[in-house]
Formats: structure tokens, C-alpha cells, sequence
């Protein structure tokens, strides 16, 4: 070989080593090691509003009973199964305690396939009825048939779904566990500044691709904020209805049994009711109310300054996590309202990274579930702080490596749905240079 091409042939095997040591070296760092950042109440709180936040913290963790009205269906037998880590009020926890549950005190529920003890803790949506018209709805995974934890708890009948059956067929649709730390200061952030974000950066946010609408109530066209398609107003209706929904306790703002089957009816209904008989704190408000006043008052998850990868390293992740445009919905942070009830919820920065609002993330994460004007390819911006400690990723809970959830953000457009906004800021991440994606991951894996 003529000696003159051995530079150029060198700098080309060097060029492309480089290029496979770029490509390999790009991980997930993992679920942030160390303490839990999150599960305090928040700072500034007084005396009687830290009490509220006590016993609702309590109650947020107690373990219901047929006594209590658990059931006749059910998800989990208590708010902290589902939001465990990595503290209570998170997300779900490595040990999936549906197991467990779906059998306790005699049960003999079937676990469904979808559900594995190492898996996410999930609920099970149907996307169709048996007649084929949207359904929508969650249906509960278990049922209290044969536990001995109640009077007479032995004669109820109901029977479970046939999740499996469903399953095959393509007509589950899954969710996970939303965290719920600083729910009070997002509850503070006013409709108007949420509708400026939106316009702000108009035409950087289009030449994007993204677009984005805020979920709002049918009644009073306020914006609607929490769950994964932003369906709630507050936290009172969002654990009130998860109080009904996934645990199966009828409460003052849901008072109706989701199933009225007599032969599994044993405490008067609503089951949560005020204690209008008086005394302490914990004896007069109901569950639900305390619950709220827990999530209302939990502090927002503390961001890690050097893990991992670093301080520059995370500093740099930051400004590409900007460049390629995933703070376009991923909103670094807003301001609460200055006139909020609460002192320790009153003009405070909320770094949550998140514009709260619906965008179309295409057929590939699609759900086909429509709630309030959130269509069925439709998902609110996941708040991403406290990402760093999060088990499971996406509404359904897929993938447990970060790479892979923001890949899956891209999806072109087929007959039912149109492209994911997503999909410019994800093809601008992979273009990266595999130390610049390492360094928006250990951004990431910082929050």
C-alpha cells in the first residue's frame, strides 16, 4: 500500500474508534442513589397546618379494611401502595405490593398477566365495551370475594374481569402512579400564567413541531391539571376520586359505589364521611380531606448538585436538554400565584419542568382513552422533578431506562393519529454526540 494513504487511513480508524466509543458509552446512570429526596412537608408551614399534614400523612398510609368500605373492587388497599417511592407520595415502588394484596386475608383473586412482582403497580383502563363503543373507564384488578376481614365479607359474589382475555385482545390500556410531590404548588399556578407559556416562544415551539392545549372543566373552563391527561382540577377531586376509584371507598365527593352489589355492601355509604360528632383533628375530617391536605402540603423533590456525572456534567446536560427543544413542554419552572391561601404555597418557585398541558404524542404512546378534551394520542407534560429516583417511566410504565422512554416520545402518524410534537426534539437528541446525550441523561437523572 502506498505509504502516503497510511495518515489518512490512521486518522479514519481513529475518527471512527471515537465514533463506537461516542455510541457505547451512552447509559442510563440509573435511578439516583442515596437518601430520598422527597416526603417532607414543604418549608414554612405553621403549627396547625403541619398537624393537618401529620394526619394526613397517616391516613395516606393506612391499609383499608372491609370495615373501612374497601372494595367490593379494588386496585390496592392504600394510597401509599401505589405512591411509595422513593418515599410516600412518590411513584410505584421496586416490589409491586399488588401481589400481596390480591390475596390477602383469603382472597383468591387471579393476578393478571400484565402484573409481575418486579413490575410497576398499574391500573387497567378498557379502551372499548363489548359493543365496541369508546369505554374508557378504569376497572378495578381485584375484588373482595372470600376475605375473612369483615362481617359476613364471605357472601359477596363479585367475581373479576377477564383481564386476560382483554389483554389479548388489545383493549387494556395502562397507567402508573403520577408522584404527587409539590401537587400544592402546581395546584397554585394560575390558569393565565399556564396559557402564557403555551404562546410564549411561539414560532421556536412550532418550527419544533409542538403545539400543546390545556386541559380545562366542561363547566367552568378552568384549567384541569392532574393525572396523566390532566383531568383533575385539584388535589381534593384527584385523591378523592382515587379514593373511589382505586381502593373502592366511596367518599362526600364521590358518594357513590362503583358497584352496588348487595351481597358486598357492609359499612353504611358514603363509606368517608366529616365526623360532625366532634373531636380531635383526626376524629372530625374525613380521610379524603386529610389525604388532600397531605398532598397539598408535600414539599417538591430536591434536585441533586453533583449526581450523577458531576456538576459540569449536569450543567451541560442542562443546556442541551434546552437546545434540543424538550424544554418546549418540558417547561423549567413557574411562579404560584401571590395570592395564595397558604403562605408556604404563596409566589413560590416551582421547578417542575412541566407546561401542565396536553400535547399529541402520536400512535406509538396512544391510548385510545379520551379524557376531558384530552384525546386518545394526548398526554400532560410529565413533570420531571424528582426524575432522578423514579422507577418506571411513561403513562404505562414500559421501561425502566431513561433512553428508551425518550425515544419512545417519537411516533409518525398513521390513519388515527398525527405525528408526536415530540418528534423534532428527539431526532435532535439522537443527532447528539454520545457525551452530549450523556450529559443531558445525568441532567435528567439529577432532578
Amino acid at each position: 500500500m502506498c505509504k502516503k494513504f497510511l495518515p489518512l487511513l490512521s486518522l479514519l480508524a481513529v475518527a471512527s474508534a471515537t465514533v463506537a466509543s461516542e455510541t457505547s458509552a451512552t447509559v442510563d446512570p440509573g435511578p439516583r442513589a442515596g437518601p430520598a429526596g422527597a416526603g417532607g412537608a414543604i418549608a414554612g408551614l405553621n403549627a396547625g397546618q403541619q398537624e393537618y399534614f401529620g394526619v394526613g400523612l397517616q391516613n395516606f398510609q393506612t391499609h383499608e379494611l372491609i370495615a373501612n368500605g374497601l372494595g367490593p373492587r379494588f386496585n390496592a388497599d392504600s394510597c401509599a401502595s401505589c405512591h411509595a417511592y422513593p418515599a410516600v407520595g412518590g411513584s410505584s415502588p421496586a416490589v409491586n405490593p399488588q401481589l400481596a394484596e390480591a390475596v390477602a386475608y383469603g382472597a383468591k383473586n387471579t393476578i393478571p398477566s400484565f402484573l409481575s412482582l418486579n413490575g410497576p403497580v398499574r391500573e387497567a383502563r378498557f379502551i372499548a365495551t363489548p359493543q365496541g363503543t369508546p369505554d374508557g373507564g378504569v376497572h378495578s384488578l381485584f375484588v373482595i370475594s372470600g376475605r375473612n376481614d369483615g362481617t359476613n365479607a364471605s357472601a359477596c359474589n363479585a367475581a373479576q374481569d377477564d383481564f386476560d382475555a382483554e389483554y389479548a385482545k388489545n383493549n387494556v390500556s395502562f397507567r402508573i402512579p403520577t408522584p404527587l410531590f409539590g401537587a400544592g404548588l402546581i395546584e397554585q399556578i394560575t390558569d393565565d400564567a399556564l396559557a402564557a407559556n403555551l404562546e410564549r416562544n411561539h414560532t421556536a415551539k412550532r418550527k419544533l413541531g409542538v403545539a400543546g392545549r390545556l386541559n380545562r372543566s366542561g363547566n367552568t373552563g378552568n384549567v384541569t391539571r392532574f393525572g396523566w391527561k390532566a383531568q383533575n382540577p385539584s388535589v381534593l377531586v384527584f385523591g378523592s376520586e382515587a379514593y373511589n376509584v382505586e381502593i373502592g371507598i366511596s367518599n362526600e365527593n364521590f358518594p357513590v359505589e362503583r358497584e352496588g352489589n348487595p351481597t358486598c355492601q357492609f359499612v353504611p355509604r358514603p363509606n368517608d364521611l366529616i365526623n360532625l360528632g366532634g373531636g380531635n383533628l383526626e376524629g372530625i375530617m374525613s380521610s379524603s380531606e386529610t389525604n388532600a391536605f397531605f398532598m397539598r402540603f408535600l414539599a417538591p423533590p430536591a434536585p441533586s448538585a453533583s449526581s450523577p456525572g458531576g456538576s459540569d456534567s449536569i450543567a451541560r446536560g442542562k443546556q442541551q436538554f434546552s437546545a434540543v427543544g424538550c424544554d418546549s413542554c418540558h417547561t423549567p419552572s413557574f411562579t404560584t400565584d401571590s395570592n395564595a391561601a397558604f403562605t408556604a404555597l404563596n409566589k413560590q418557585t416551582v421547578a417542575l419542568f412541566s407546561d401542565l398541558a396536553l400535547h399529541k404524542m402520536g400512535p406509538g404512546l396512544a391510548d385510545g382513552i379520551q379524557q376531558g378534551l384530552a384525546a386518545g394520542d394526548e398526554f400532560r407534560t410529565a413533570p420531571l422533578w424528582g426524575l432522578g429516583q423514579r422507577l418506571f417511566f411513561l403513562h404505562d410504565g414500559r421501561t425502566s431506562d431513561l433512553i428508551q422512554a425518550i425515544q419512545a416520545h417519537a411516533s409518525a402518524g398513521n390513519a388515527s393519529y398525527a405525528n408526536s410534537e415530540a418528534n423534532q426534539a428527539v431526532k435532535n437528541f439522537s443527532n447528539l454526540f454520545a457525551s452530549d446525550k450523556q450529559d443531558l441523561l445525568n441532567f435528567l437523572r439529577s432532578l
